[in-house]
């Protein structure tokens, strides 16, 4: 996934759902301020759910495998070498005996 096409895209989706809700609603006569009201909050609720999602797509978590251990590592942007650097620390942190 192309990190510099996210935010576009999220911007896109949310735009097409937003024009799409104000559309539906203006059709039955709704006044406009809540036309406008549920279009941002519409748009706002698409690009929010995008962006996480694409944080999670492009993110590595690295967890103990220690039962009881809530340890973990979340890395974005990282190299093979940092990636491996943070997979061996998980694997021997100080809560492991």
């Amino acid at each position: 996934m192309n990190r510099r096409l996210v935010l576009p895209a999220a911007l896109l989706a949310g735009a097409a759902v937003a024009v799409v809700n104000g559309l539906r609603l203006a059709a039955y006569s709704v006044p406009l301020p809540v036309v406008v009201t549920c279009s941002i909050a519409a748009f706002s609720v698409v690009v929010a759910s995008v962006l996480h999602l694409a944080i999670a797509a492009l993110t590595t978590t690295h967890r103990c495998r220690e039962a009881g251990c809530d340890f973990r590592v979340q890395l974005r942007n990282a190299d093979a070498v940092e990636n491996r650097r943070w997979q061996e620390i998980a694997a021997r942190h100080p809560h492991r005996s």
